[in-house]
């Protein structure tokens, strides 16, 4: 495959103990494997030479590709160490999602890469529409000066319909809004506040069909959004409209448009995707009053490398077995701000279930309550299995597999949301049967303007201790001495007491002594703490 001259040079050959093999299978900008950073091997192969490519795919942790590369069952079944699969661009269609969500690996994509670049075109396309540049262009070129053929029209004051109000749509309304247009916009997923946020009037399809000079479409294309401009719609539009379509093709019905156009039932059109491409003998091509170019909404430099950067930075989350945002097989949607800081917390919280539980649960229920249910919190659950799960297995646990292995492991997990917290703002619970019946249950708050971490609840014990590296709980019959016991044989051990709780359910009834401490416990100490305290359980847990 030959490669531009200044593409990096493959990076370490071999593994090693701690480096991960991510292998690059398109053409990448060298600041693009910058940012993979200096833990990884990096390794080049052509994607498009499949028996080249599956050799290569064997062992390693990641694959970034662009548009050429399949990434389909075949390749996810010879990739035995695959851990995530990041496309630097928007669409998918070149990775089976279903299969790769089946074998447990990550697919990212870098779904905000090209959203400036997407939106720039569209306008580019109205205006040279509105303006007839394309058949203005071409007729000078052979030599014609016919300026009074070619006259358009303005944008100023024309009132602009915007076909789906998602990123690119918001962009296109604001920069067309500039122009001096009257805006308005179909989406029936988004809420009237919000368009009036951006300064847009939501109206019904034909409504905007009707009453726009200009129609700018920005959805994706699903089963609900094929052929949903077609005959019927343009049929009440004006003759003056200029239709652009840079989304996806096959939204605007092509013969449709085709027979409105040539009938002067629509003025013009501007086109950057078709339903089926490459296209290059499509009708609409002939026309004088189309201009056309080659799906190149994300064509440009800045967002082929806005597109790399995002996903070599999805790709070192991901094998860190953090959260990826852009993760497009991880449940758990668009995180909003106020659940961020619940996210480490969580993960904690689940370790610490695990680690006072001693053995997988076979029930979980993961319980949110407070200001932060008015948000989806679907990722505190898979936070919260995470956390379950990183001490059980030996291999790396990500929020894909995270669920999986919770099947497999025959645990049940329910997400529950309350609003009433009458104790705290928020409150993140985390409740499990065990085989025997048992019950555990830890909870924890994010408390202070800087969202301090605090664990609130073990077992029903009520506490406020922060969840540092090294923790210890130790449950026993409450009687004097026992706080002292504690001190002093870790004291003797050499165990700094960072911070300590004493909860209790009853004067001399069943009590909790929760530790925070400097370092890890060793065994034979904890063992001597239970011992000397007649404990009924004893735990020590390191979150490092």
């Amino acid at each position: 495959m030959p490669h531009a001259p200044d593409r990096a040079p493959d990076r370490g050959p071999d593994r090693g103990p701690d480096r991960a093999v991510v292998l690059i299978a398109e053409e990448l900008s060298p600041a693009t494997v910058e940012a993979l950073g200096p833990d990884v091997a990096v390794r080049h192969v052509d994607g498009t030479d499949r028996a080249a490519f599956l050799a290569a795919v064997d062992d390693a942790d990641a694959v970034l590709v662009r548009s050429a590369t399949q990434v389909d069952q075949e390749a996810l079944d010879a990739a035995k160490r695959l851990r995530v699969v990041a496309r630097a661009g928007v669409g998918l269609d070149n990775i089976d999602v279903r299969a790769a969500t089946l074998a447990g690996v990550m697919v990212v994509n870098a779904p905000t890469s090209n959203i400036v670049s997407a939106a720039e075109l569209a306008v580019a396309l109205m205006l040279a529409a509105a303006r007839h540049v394309s058949p203005a262009h071409a007729a000078l070129r052979a030599g014609e000066w016919d300026r009074a053929r070619h006259t358009g029209t303005e944008l100023y004051e024309k009132t602009v319909g915007i076909v789906g109000l998602g990123r690119i749509g918001v962009l296109v309304a604001q920069r067309l809004a500039a122009f001096g247009m009257n805006v308005i916009a179909y989406d029936p997923y988004v809420q009237a506040g919000r368009a009036a946020q951006v300064g847009v009037r939501l109206v019904d399809l034909d409504t905007l069909l009707a009453e726009s000079d200009f129609v700018s479409v920005h959805l994706p294309r699903t089963p609900e959004t094929i052929g949903l401009i077609g005959a019927d719609q343009l049929a009440v539009a004006k003759p003056s409209l200029v239709l652009v379509n840079a989304a996806r093709g096959g939204i605007v019905d092509e013969e449709a448009l085709h027979h409105a156009l040539v009938t002067g039932q629509v003025a013009a059109a501007g086109l950057d995707v078709f339903a089926v491409e490459p296209c290059t003998d499509s009708p609409l091509l002939q026309l004088d009053n189309v201009v056309a170019t080659p799906h190149l909404g994300a064509s440009t430099h800045e967002a082929q490398e806005k597109a790399g950067l995002a996903a070599a930075r999805s790709v070192r989350l991901a094998l860190a077995g953090e959260l990826v945002p852009d993760a497009v097989n991880v449940q758990g949607g668009t995180i909003a701000e106020d659940v961020r800081p619940g996210i480490p917390l969580t993960e904690k919280l689940g370790r610490i279930f695990t680690g006072v539980a001693g053995e997988v649960a076979q029930q979980v229920d993961v319980e949110v309550r407070g200001e932060i249910t008015e948000n989806d919190v679907k990722v505190l659950e898979l936070a919260a299995l995470k956390g379950i799960f990183t001490d059980v297995v030996p291999d790396v646990v990500s929020y894909v597999n995270a669920p999986l292995l919770a099947s497999e492991r025959g645990t049940a997990v329910r997400l529950v949301t309350e609003q009433d917290s009458p104790d705290h703002r928020n409150l993140i619970s985390i409740r499990g049967t065990l085989a025997d019946g048992s019950r555990v249950s830890v909870s924890g708050t994010l408390v202070g303007i800087n969202q301090r971490e605090r664990l609130v609840e073990v077992n029903g014990y009520d506490i406020d201790l922060e969840p540092t590296d090294h923790l210890a709980f130790f449950a026993y019959h409450d009687r004097p001495g026992m706080v002292g016991t504690v001190g002093r044989v870790l004291g003797e051990a050499g165990v700094n007491i960072a911070g300590m709780q004493v909860s209790r359910n009853a004067k001399g009834g069943e009590a909790l002594v929760a530790l925070s401490v400097d370092s890890a416990i060793p065994t034979e100490v904890l063992a001597d703490i239970e011992a000397s305290m007649s404990a009924h359980s004893a735990r020590s847990i390191d979150l490092v």
